[in-house]
Formats: C-alpha cells, structure tokens, sequence
C-alpha cells in the first residue's frame, strides 16, 4: 500500500508540472465571456395559476427555443409552481406579448443575461494560478485549476490525502476523485460526495473544493472534524461532467449534459443525473437527444456515470453515505425520485435530513426544504440517488444549492463563502449521523 501510494503521488507530482502549465495557457471564459453571445437574454419566472394555464404556457414554450432552468423540461411543469426559462434576445418580445394576452402571471429575473454573467466571473484573462496556499476558495475555477488544485492538495497532504482517477471522460479526461481521511485501518466506512454533475451548475465544484479545504485545515483543532476523518474515509469528485464543465466555461455557460455524440442527431450529450441504471428513461427523463433530460441510449452509457457507477459497485460494502451537490432550488431531497413512496429506512433518513438542515439554517437562517425527490421537486428516472440507494448505500442525498431563482445559474462569488460554510455544516451532520447507529436500519433493505 505505501509503495503504491509513493507511485501515485510520484505520477501526480510529473502531472502537476503539466496541468499548471496548462492552467496559463488556457484562460477560463477564452471566448472573450462568450463572445457576448447572452446580450439581450432574459430569464423569466412564469407563475401558472391553474392547469388550464399551465397548458397554455406549455404551449407557448412550446413554440420558442428556450432553456430551461426550474423545473429542467416542458413536461414538469405544474400549476401553483413557477418556472424559470433563459429566453434568447430575439425571443423576449414574443414571450411578453403573448404572456400578457393569456393574462399569465410572471416578471422578468434577469434583464440582461450577459451583463449577469459578467458580474458572477469578471474578467480572468489576467488571472494568474496561485499555489494551494493561496487559493482563492471564494472564486469560480475553471477544470485546469480545479484539477491542479487536486495535485497540490494530493502532495501537501501526504497523511490525509490520495488522489487516483476512477476512469476517463468521453473526450478523454482523467476522472479524479480525492481520497480523505486518516490511514489508520484499511477497510473504514466512506462517504462519496460529488459536484459538477451538470456543468452549469458551478457552485457545486465550489463546494467540494470548500469541503476538502475545510477538512483539512480543521483536522488539527476540530474534535469533530478529526472524529469524522479518524473514523470515516470520504471521497470527493469536485467534477464528475468534466468535458461539460469545461465546455461550460469555453463555450456555453449554460451546458447542462455530458458531450458524447449521437449517430442520428447533431445534438450532444447525455443527462448525468437521468443515465444512471435505476427505472431508466421513465418518467421525468427524455428519449430525445436534443433535450436536457436526454437519458442516453441506454443506462450508463456515459463513461463518466460508468467510472462512478463501476467504483462504488466495487465497494458498495463500505459506502455507508451517498451526496450528490447540485443547484438551485434550496433544498435537501432522498429517494425515492422515480415514484411516490417511502423508503424502507424512511425515518432515519427522515431525521438525518431534518438535522443537515437545521445545522444549514443555524449558518446564516437560511431555510431548505427537505424530503423525498418526487415529492420534494418532482419526479425523474435514473437518478445517482435512487441507484445509490438501490445498490445498499442506506444514506443518499442530493443537494440543491443556493438560491431559490433571483440568480439561478449564477450565484455570485461573493455568495460562495455563506453557501459553501452552511453547505459544510449540513454534510458534517450527516456524516456525523453515520457514527451513530440508527435502531430502525437493517443492513439489508427490499430496495426498489
């Protein structure tokens, strides 16, 4: 074993030579911000009162090319709930008149979409790649940062840190993930966290690398902390869509898949949240490649939901705790998503739930819902969580993020401290939570 690790962290120290290098060269957000490419957009927030105006928005969204924010897709949308859809410039118009002669309820959010975006990155091209003791947690990074930052953090934490690679991307990134904890025994209960499951959504990548530093910085002095990395082995994916990020910040800041290919269509990517193999391509998911919610052509077909799907097979005995960070919505949410029911250890869950939450809320007052997916936001098919679940991890969760719409998409820097730090005091609860036994769980459920 420490053969092996000295190996991997010589392999690492030759790499990070590359990717810091790499870092300079490429300039997050190189279109010059996108070539302005979002001037004139709007993000609207739609209020369909009943279901006869939920048909009607339906059908007027039906016939422009928006995309969607909040619910992912026409098909989710409800009355007595809002929706949140990105508008091209030349679309606005035409949303507002006909809003208006339906007499819809709604207000514009964003009036200009690429002022918003500027104001949530600034201008990087003069940003230089500091060392890991000078990070700026409190700023987005690009994948060439992140992944520096991975080697560092694997180099200067000898005792607490190993970093290996679960697998490569469709266009052939190494898929890291950062293992944390004491080395005291070889077979310790583990926690998975990952973030960046679409690229968009960029304070989840945030939120890893705040919980790695957290982590570490207070093992020294925090009882709990020290407990947690004593007794407990986590592994952090802080990027799990990595082509999609990357393309995210180079192209399109609103990319939400993977960017595999598709033989039939011209369109790109995958869904990772709605390809993993659970109740696949059912409700809440979409058979068609040009859609968001595209499921794939078949369950895990995505290498990148293959390499974590594959990995935590291989060790489903020790995975006590699944979490999966995503936004926006607020919210904490367990299975089921696929259907309307409880699960087998619903009450442990139940109250592991309600104690992250609180533990959030006492940060900032910050309020989250929590509960069941399908209940909670709505239902989807093929979701990390249920399949998590499914395949004996007891404790799965995902985290919708800050906020609940007024920036969506793009939260600002300056709002990544407080959700990050109120984030961190809800994932140490839950992982505190798995020290303790709950009485009602069995180490086998009659999963889905």
């Amino acid at each position: 074993m420490a053969q092996q690790d000295q190996r991997s962290r010589f392999r690492a120290s030759l790499l990070l030579t590359c990717v810091i290098i790499c870092s300079h060269v490429l300039c997050p957000v190189c279109g010059y911000l996108y070539n302005n490419r979002y001037a004139g957009d709007q993000v609207f927030r739609i209020h369909p009162n009943t279901e006869e105006e939920v048909g009607r928005v339906k059908s007027i969204l039906g016939h422009l090319k928006v995309d969607f924010w909040q619910p992912n897709s026409r098909s989710l949308i409800v009355h007595n709930s809002t929706v949140d859809v990105h508008v091209k410039s030349n679309d606005t118009l035409r949303l507002h008149t006909r809003l208006k002669q339906e007499h819809i309820s709604y207000r514009v959010f964003i009036t200009n979409l690429q002022k918003e975006i500027e104001k949530q990155t600034g201008y990087r091209s003069s940003r230089r790649r500091r060392s890991a003791s000078q990070y700026d947690y409190e700023v987005y990074h690009s994948l060439e940062e992140i992944q520096s930052w991975m080697f560092e953090m694997n180099q200067t934490n000898p005792d607490l840190v190993n970093m290996f690679s679960v697998g490569k991307s469709y266009e052939g990134r190494p898929l890291y993930v950062l293992q944390l904890g004491k080395r005291s025994r070889p077979q310790k209960k583990a926690v998975w966290i990952d973030c960046g499951v679409h690229a968009r959504e960029w304070i989840g990548p945030a939120f890893c690398q705040w919980f790695v530093k957290e982590a570490l910085s207070s093992y020294p002095h925090d009882s709990v902390m020290r407990r947690l990395l004593n007794q407990l082995n986590f592994y952090i994916m802080p990027v799990l869509n990595v082509d999609g990020y990357h393309f995210s910040w180079t192209t399109d800041r609103f990319w939400r898949k993977t960017r595999s290919k598709n033989r039939k269509f011209h369109c790109r990517g995958v869904d990772a949240n709605r390809n993993w193999k659970v109740k696949w391509c059912e409700e809440g998911a979409s058979s068609h490649p040009c859609d968001d919610t595209y499921c794939g052509p078949y369950p895990e077909s995505e290498p990148e939901v293959k390499a974590v799907a594959k990995f935590l097979r291989k060790h489903k005995k020790r995975f006590k705790a699944y979490i999966s960070i995503h936004a926006y919505a607020q919210m904490l949410l367990y299975p089921y998503s696929y259907k309307y029911a409880a699960i087998p250890n619903f009450s442990c869950v139940e109250s592991a739930a309600q104690t992250a939450v609180t533990a959030l809320y006492s940060a900032y007052g910050v309020k989250y819902r929590y509960g069941p997916a399908s209940t909670t936001l709505y239902v989807t098919s093929g979701s990390s969580i249920d399949w998590a679940y499914r395949n004996g991890i007891p404790y799965t969760f995902a985290f919708e993020l800050r906020d609940t719409g007024y920036f969506g998409f793009l939260l600002p820097e300056s709002l990544i401290s407080p959700t990050c730090t109120e984030t961190m005091r809800a994932v140490k609860a839950i992982a505190t939570g798995l020290l303790k036994k709950c009485k009602t769980d069995s180490n086998r459920f009659p999963y889905i």
